[in-house]
């Protein structure tokens, strides 16, 4: 593997400077919705199973609506989009608020609805990285938006709780539907395509399954896309329901919990640094590797180490994810038709982090059934072997066919 020189910084472009304001803005927004929630369950403004509800129903908003986003956002001007999908959001928002303490149908449908629009910007935002940025820079692009994701998970929490020292959980909330209006507002112009013919559109199921075809024309992104949803499912599930389980209970501490969740985050910031300068050339076996790492998780969760030990893995574990989602996210940009950009992007989306659920809803109900220790051993080895798998497709090693 060689590095080569770094492009020109990726800020000094307007155009994606504003797509990279609105992109961090809705993801402030959608980070934050789950702590103000949370909150006013702590002021006794909704109940630990109104709040479970709401983030339920906007889950399955989200995932409604990446698929037909995707159509939508290769169909229209994907600003256009953008404006709408986040307008519509940060509109409905206040909606949940209300319904606090008078209606959890009230609180549900809004949170539905807030949940297609984070879920329908999330493949317009994609798709203008190529539209705005020139490929040689798209790297650096990524990187600097993957960052500012990092960046919004570490702060969010703690910007939330000191606000809510100042306002209670409706007004956070009222705050939260305004960033989502700066995501609508702040973006560029993307670049115009011509409108299909009158007669000539195409179904929207048709419009779905061509990009299931574009998708299927590249072998490097369908091995990729199931080496991320098998990590996903089993490596980010273990985290989130076996963690806290370890940490009460071999530590005696909620403070490893802490600490390891704030090292991933700590370095997934330090890996998106890096990939922001270094151009491997075998760029599809380094983002492989680095999506490997995630088995060092269920790995540590399995053996009793030292806490210092498991706080390290999951620093190494943060690098590795980002080893992998700035090349990916590059070499999709790079690699799909453009005019089917977004519907790759929405299935991508949709086959890795909308299978997540999933995951979680199964980890628990196996460890009782089979025990941790063997549920913690396969998912350790589905993070090392499904991306060993990925690697062997050919195309697999610059993720490119060219």
């Amino acid at each position: 593997m060689t590095e080569n020189a770094a492009p020109p910084s990726v800020f000094r472009n307007t155009a994606f400077l504003r797509l990279w304001t609105g992109t961090t803005a809705s993801g402030l927004a959608m980070w934050a919705l789950p702590f103000v929630l949370g909150l006013a369950v702590l002021e006794r403004s909704i109940t630990a199973v109104e709040l479970g509800v709401v983030l339920a129903t906007r889950t399955a908003g989200f995932l409604a609506a990446v698929p037909v986003a995707g159509v939508l956002a290769d169909r229209h001007p994907r600003r256009a989009v953008v404006f709408w999908s986040c307008l519509v959001a940060g509109l409905t928002t206040p909606v949940i608020a209300l319904g606090m303490g008078r209606s959890l149908l009230l609180m549900a449908v809004a949170a539905t609805v807030v949940g297609a629009g984070q879920g329908a910007c999330r493949p317009a935002f994609q798709a203008m990285v190529a539209e705005v940025v020139p490929e040689h820079g798209r790297q650096q692009a990524n990187a600097a938006t993957t960052l500012a994701i990092r960046v919004t998970t570490l702060v969010a929490p703690s910007l939330t709780a000191l606000a809510a020292l100042l306002v209670n959980a409706r007004e956070l909330l009222a705050a939260t539907a305004v960033v989502w209006l700066i995501a609508a507002l702040v973006p560029p112009g993307g670049q115009s395509r011509p409108a299909p013919a009158a007669g000539t559109r195409a179904s929207f199921t048709t419009d779905f399954l061509d990009g299931i075809r574009e998708a299927r024309r590249h072998p490097w992104l369908l091995a990729g896309l199931g080496a991320l949803t098998a990590v996903i499912a089993t490596g980010y599930s273990a985290t989130a329901v076996v963690l806290p389980l370890v940490s009460r209970d071999r530590y005696d501490t909620e403070a490893v919990l802490a600490a390891a969740t704030t090292a991933y985050t700590v370095g997934a910031l330090a890996g998106a640094m890096l990939m922001a300068r270094w151009r491997p050339k075998a760029a599809g076996w380094v983002a492989l590797t680095g999506l490997a790492l995630y088995g060092l998780i269920p790995l540590v969760l399995l053996v009793p180490v030292h806490p210092v030990v498991v706080v390290a893995a999951y620093a190494v574990t943060g690098i590795g994810i980002e080893l992998f989602n700035v090349p990916w996210f590059t070499a999709v940009q790079r690699e799909v038709e453009p005019s089917k950009l977004a519907r790759v992007s929405s299935l991508d989306f949709l086959l890795s982090y909308g299978l997540a659920p999933v995951g979680l809803a199964l980890i628990a109900p196996a460890i009782d059934a089979f025990g941790v220790s063997a549920v913690l051993g396969a998912c350790a080895v589905a993070c090392f072997a499904v991306p060993a798998a990925a690697a062997l497709v050919p195309s697999s090693r610059r993720f490119s066919a060219r």
